[in-house]
């Protein structure tokens, strides 16, 4: 005799003692359906097939059986290959993106993520246990608060040097307002970042940032003192905020962490590897991240305010401020140079005036006073002092002087040069020679 073994699923076997009871007589076909959550119809057809060949009628038929949406072999392998190719160190979901936007293959991330497991191009990550942080309501409307930040990153990999990424963000909706590429996150970087944010949106509420000595007079002694940034803001009615931890401003710090993975391979598609050519890109890739990521948000109102300065009121708010006295011939010093207001007639109201130098990125110089333009001329002429760094902008101070020295080589001093004589003490001879 031979015994035939039939293998079923755990719920085959549970309907199998329902669908034997309804077959006995001893329980009603809705009554079963109510149990199996299934219609009277199908309690039927179960029956039937049961009476016609026992429990295996109750096995489903595609058991063994290809799926019907199952993806062609060919197609599986033509995807990973394509990964293998261009996409190995990029994750599931990028990669799934490109697949889609420059291949035509349309696939679940997941569906890729688990073929990309099981031909060893990616390893599942480990959940760190996350620290509680009681969350933070988003502002309701647009340009109510604009999280600030700088990304120090091998940008451009191995084809160029690394750079500062300055990120805006809006909190509302997660999008990205201004993005620029900055040799170092300094002042002059957020300063011009910000022009380009009032050119194309106006003026936000406030501005949420760090506490770098970009933003706020970390000295105790010098506590109220503004920044040269922070003045700018005061000027702009723009409100500057300070977050006392980074995960204060968890939005914009994400969205590094975000950039330094989408952003650093889409520029090595694109074949970018200087900052002057990713500055170009990055409004294409700005766009299109807002496409895809940003969320709308609660109230459809706009905060932003719009720009009341000129532009060229705008570009003396956006530079380096000074304050400087006149002297009784209205001559002033700055920066190791000494100039003279020009005026009409005696200029005697000027004498031991309070002006403003405004010195631009570009080295020019605007004097104020009582915000009227003053006329100048230069009068003499010094070495440049040298500048002063901070633990973020050292290292462009550092290249910056490697290239001037390789690009004017120095030269030995003569034997007679001042740096060289020996200086005499008072009441003793002069060295022969």
């Amino acid at each position: 005799m031979v015994t035939e073994r039939i293998t079923m699923s755990r719920r085959e076997v549970d309907r199998l003692g329902v669908i034997q009871a309804v077959a006995d007589r001893r329980l009603r076909q809705r009554e079963a359906a109510r149990q199996l959550g299934l219609s009277t119809r199908q309690v039927k057809r179960l029956v039937r097939d049961f009476r016609e060949r026992g429990p295996a009628g109750l096995i489903s038929g595609h058991r063994g059986r290809p799926s019907n949406n199952a993806i062609p072999a060919a197609t599986r392998a033509a995807v990973l290959a394509l990964v293998r190719e261009r996409y190995a160190d990029f994750g599931p979901t990028l990669a799934c993106e490109k697949l889609a936007d420059c291949h035509g293959f349309t696939l679940s991330t997941e569906t890729l993520r688990q073929w990309m497991i099981a031909e060893g191009l990616w390893t599942p990550r480990r959940r760190k246990q996350a620290r509680i942080h009681q969350r933070r309501p988003r502002r309701p409307c647009r340009g109510e608060l604009v999280q600030v930040d700088g990304s120090l990153h091998h940008w451009f990999e191995d084809r160029g040097d690394p750079c500062t990424l300055i990120v805006f963000i809006d909190d509302a909706t997660s999008e990205l307002l201004a993005l620029r590429f900055a040799p170092a996150e300094t002042t002059q970087a957020y300063m011009e970042t910000l022009g380009i944010y009032l050119a194309q949106h106006g003026r936000p509420v406030a501005l949420y940032s760090d506490k770098h000595s970009v933003f706020r007079v970390n000295n105790p002694e010098r506590e109220g003192e503004l920044t040269q940034f922070s003045r700018a803001l005061k000027t702009l009615d723009i409100e500057p905020i300070h977050a006392n931890t980074p995960q204060a401003k968890g939005r914009v710090e994400r969205v590094n962490g975000t950039l330094q993975d989408r952003l650093v391979k889409e520029l090595r598609l694109q074949g970018i590897s200087d900052p002057e050519r990713g500055n170009d890109f990055l409004e294409y890739f700005r766009l299109d991240c807002n496409r895809r990521f940003a969320i709308a948000p609660q109230n459809p109102a706009d905060a932003h305010r719009a720009v009341l300065h000129s532009a060229e009121e705008l570009a003396q708010i956006l530079c380096l401020h000074h304050r400087r006295t006149l002297s009784k011939n209205l001559c002033f010093q700055f920066r190791n140079r000494e100039y003279q207001i020009q005026t009409r007639g005696q200029g005697y109201q000027l004498r031991k005036a309070a002006v403003t130098v405004c010195e631009g990125f570009d080295g020019a110089v605007t004097v104020l006073h009582r915000g009227r333009v003053l006329d100048y001329r230069l009068l003499a002429q010094g070495q440049p002092p040298a500048p002063l760094d901070d633990e973020k902008s050292v290292h462009l101070s550092v290249q910056n002087a490697k290239q001037q020295q390789l690009a004017n080589p120095a030269h030995k001093p003569a034997p007679d040069h001042p740096w060289k004589r020996i200086p005499v003490k008072p009441g003793a001879a002069p060295p022969r020679g």
